[in-house]
């Protein structure tokens, strides 16, 4: 057996950097770098094996731990899971600032590689820099919290033990059902100790993603039960993209007239203005999906976890029969459903030859045309200035906001967002019109993922115009990678809606029988002078951005144009009003209400929560 000589990290680079994927653009490497800030636990051994590494497996540096990782799982949701980063810190607070980002990952299904630095394995110079010390078990470290936010974890404590844990973390990050972040904890001592590696574990290797086909019993009871449905509605989830089966959704829609509705992960499965396409779903959902759910006798979900806010906490379709086609088990069997354990397109597509000649009601789907019809006459309305004679003295809302970045826009904008106010107005009124032009990260509903994850997508997809839509609150949170974004040449649009505090929040704190505390900054304990008045047009272009602020919607849409057609990342800020939602759409979400306040509408917001509380079905 022949062998190479290398250090546990060249060897997992070396190894990283062979491994490759069959993609409808051919055969790629699974890994298209590796985000690094180095330091103390990982400078001297990954540090050194990525430089020799280069035209493999490039190396790009983030400013912050947490924004680099977002960057990288972005990249690998708007590659279908195909494609990948991995990211590199020192131990302690370098690791630890992966943290949150490993969670998001983990609640999307995302896959990401996490290489954090660790104490040395042979604990002869313990305590060394950034080490925490447990009294009663020398073997802890901060990286044990990777454990219950990876898929896989291990911490490589012999230059040999990679041999058994990189395969198995290859099959975690490519397994279409426990797909997720692996965390491979590295000793700096181990880092740099060498081994006489196998050549034939470096040889190139071309996976593909498995495809789980579905069971023929249940496939046989799910026929049954769509067959013996007049109303049946599609929700479509994350795994229709994942699954490369929105050309399937579409078709099977048309063909049986099954009406389509979306969650935040789903959208753009289908276009908005395909046949039979009736919007967002649940909380964050349009009139006309909500109002289809709960006339629905089936609902058909396909590719979803079936959170909260789809599922108006159990009680929008409570009392439907509801069929689970996912690829996780985990998902399939939620909500007492009917489960169809496999592959989204596969799984379409052996419907399709059952179901035969069957089509749903003739009623049922001119009732959702008429019910999407008058949705986009309300989007019409909500997103327009027009008739507003007073719409140049009045505070700009979301919705408008959004009607004239659409209305600047191209089919092919991919438009990105995650927490706050924004993910619930662009999931109802956002019209995609191109497949993986819709990027939310509502999952986790992580307030810092957007200017990360824009630039994650941009690098995923370089000839689409990345624009990224986010609030002050999220954007004063983590805006450190606009910085890497100038740096690397990756261009992104960044319009940042300034209400003045987190105004979400602020609504559902009201919405509670509370009042406005410690959301909104003019309600928050500052100084006599009041809040600082943050100018985020010159933040932005001191990371080296180009950047502007506007007053109105008309100057919006002058900046949009000057933006497109700059060469690197550009940043618009614009105060809108902190209050103002599109009212239409929605439903029930359970959010505990205190029994016992001081608030004198609090009696009658607790009433309302225990009489929506009866439409649930335990």
């Amino acid at each position: 057996m022949k062998t190479i000589r290398l250090t546990m990290t060249q060897a997992i680079v070396r190894y990283m950097s062979s491994q490759f994927i069959e993609t409808d653009e051919g055969i790629q490497p699974i890994f298209a770098g590796v985000f690094a800030i180095f330091g103390h636990g990982n400078v001297a051994g990954i540090g050194q094996a990525l430089t020799e590494i280069q035209d493999e497996l490039p190396t790009y540096r983030g400013h912050s731990e947490q924004g680099m990782v977002h960057s990288a799982i972005a990249y690998a949701k708007a590659n279908n899971r195909k494609r990948m980063m991995a990211c590199t810190s020192s131990i302690g607070p370098g690791a630890t600032n992966m943290l949150t980002a490993a969670a998001l990952a983990h609640v999307n299904r995302l896959p990401v590689l996490l290489l954090p630095g660790d104490y040395f394995a042979s604990r002869t110079p313990d305590p060394v820099l950034q080490q925490l010390e447990d009294f009663s078990d020398p073997t802890v470290s901060v990286n044990d919290c990777f454990r219950p936010v990876s898929r896989y974890f291990d911490r490589i404590m012999r230059p040999e033990q990679i041999i058994n844990s990189l395969p198995v973390a290859m099959q975690t990050l490519l397994d279409p059902e426990n797909c997720g972040p692996v965390t491979l904890s590295l000793p700096q001592d181990v880092q740099a100790e060498a081994f006489d590696y196998p050549e034939d574990f470096f040889k190139k290797r071309v996976h593909n993603i498995r495809k789980i086909k579905v069971d023929n019993e249940e496939l046989v009871r799910v026929t049954e039960i769509l067959k013996n449905s007049k109303k049946p509605l599609i929700i479509a989830g994350g795994g229709v993209h994942y699954a490369n089966a929105c050309d399937t959704l579409k078709k099977f829609s048309e063909k049986y007239k099954i009406p389509v509705a979306e969650t935040s992960a789903g959208k753009g499965a289908v276009s908005w203005n395909h046949p039979g396409y009736v919007g967002a779903i649940g909380v964050t959902g349009s009139n006309a999906a909500n109002n289809l759910a709960r006339q629905a006798d089936v609902v058909l979900a396909i590719g979803t976890r079936l959170n909260d806010f789809i599922s108006g906490s159990r009680a929008l379709f409570s009392d439907k029969k509801l069929v689970q086609l996912n690829v996780a088990r985990f998902d399939a069997i939620k909500h007492n459903a009917f489960s169809l354990w496999g592959d989204a397109r596969l799984g379409m597509n052996e419907l399709d030859e059952q179901l035969s000649n069957w089509k749903a009601s003739e009623e049922w789907f001119l009732e959702s045309e008429k019910e999407a019809s008058s949705w986009n006459d309300y989007y019409d309305q909500i997103t327009s200035i027009n008739g507003s004679s007073d719409v140049e003295k009045n505070l700009p809302t979301d919705a408008q906001v959004l009607g004239e970045v659409k209305r600047n826009g191209n089919a092919s904008d991919i438009v990105v967002c995650a927490a706050g106010s924004l993910p619930g107005e662009l999931h109802k009124l956002w019209r995609t019109e191109q497949t993986g032009g819709y990027h939310s990260e509502y999952g986790f509903s992580c307030m810092g993922y957007e200017i990360a994850g824009g630039l994650g997508v941009k690098m995923a997809q370089p000839e689409r115009e990345v624009i990224v839509l986010v609030g002050d609150g999220s954007y004063l949170m983590l805006n450190s990678e606009l910085a890497t974004s100038v740096m690397l040449g990756q261009k992104i649009i960044a319009i940042v809606l300034d209400n003045r505090g987190f105004s979400c929040i602020n609504r559902l704190q009201n919405a509670t029988g509370n009042r406005s505390f410690n959301n909104l900054l003019k309600d928050c304990k500052s100084i006599e002078d009041g809040h600082p008045e943050i100018n985020f047009a010159m933040h932005a272009k001191s990371l080296g951005a180009n950047s502007e602020h506007v007053e109105n919607i008309t100057e919006l849409a002058s900046a949009l144009e000057r933006a497109r057609l700059s060469t690197k990342s550009y940043v618009i800020s614009i105060v809108t009003d902190s209050h103002k939602i599109s009212p239409e759409g929605g439903c029930w979400w359970e959010v505990a209400v205190p029994e016992v306040s001081s608030n004198e509408k609090s009696d009658e917001v607790l009433s309302a929560y225990r009489k929506s509380k009866t439409n649930q079905p335990y």
